[in-house]
């Protein structure tokens, strides 16, 4: 990234960077492994390992430990918003009955959950993403199936400060947002359900600043 080894240069050879950093051949090949992720080399067999001609740009990926503060979790929200809201207003025009019916049962699911007195956080994620697949656009789940996890803050930030009722309440607001949700796009209307995720995904990040102190850290493996 210094640029001291440019675009196309080949990187020392396994023997060379053992000697020079005093580090096995294992650590430097796994350290070679993580750069060839990261987009930074190309590796050519019998050639060795090569700085990437395009290298600068870098491919798109959220760190891999997680979300560990509200801003992190609050810009992933963000960025779910621009494109969900979205995804909820093509379900609506495209999705075919059968796909509208999966929209349904995600939904059915998650209510059992909350009913049961659970978080519903995996009938959460399957809900935005049978959303997704009913746009008919397969990059949209693409795009949730690479977040993953990540969309469901509250898995991401503990929800300290709550008792059981409060949480009991908090989890059945998110049920009727989602609701509205299926109802729109259930039943065709494009404008609804683009409103509806708004005002879901919007009101989450309200939720969330609104529960810590502004700049304050809260990381779940705490």
């Amino acid at each position: 990234m210094s640029g001291q080894l440019p675009p196309g240069a080949r990187l020392p050879t396994e023997q060379e960077m053992v000697a020079a950093m005093g580090v096995s051949r294992t650590v430097v090949r796994e350290a070679v492994a993580a750069l060839r992720a990261e987009g930074l080399v190309v590796t050519r067999q019998g050639a060795g390992a090569f700085v990437a001609t395009d290298a600068a740009r870098r491919p798109f990926r959220l760190a891999t430990d997680g979300l560990l503060s509200l801003r992190e979790v609050l810009e992933v929200m963000e960025l779910r918003t621009s494109v969900e809201v979205e995804a909820a207003g093509l379900a609506a025009e495209r999705s075919t009955a059968a796909a509208r019916q999966r929209v349904a049962k995600a939904f059915a699911a998650m209510e059992r959950a909350i009913t049961r007195g659970e978080s519903g956080i995996d009938e959460d994620f399957a809900f935005h993403f049978t959303i997704a697949g009913a746009t008919g656009n397969p990059q949209f789940s693409r795009f949730l199936e690479y977040l993953g996890r990540f969309i469901i803050p509250r898995q991401s930030i503990r929800l300290t400060g709550r008792d059981e009722k409060g949480q009991r309440a908090y989890l059945r607001i998110i049920l009727e947002e989602h609701r509205a949700i299926r109802d729109a796009v259930t039943a065709g209307d494009a404008g609804a359900a683009r409103r509806a995720m708004r005002k879901h995904l919007i009101g989450s990040q309200a939720r969330y600043r609104a529960l810590f102190p502004e700049g304050m850290d809260k990381r779940s493996n705490e």
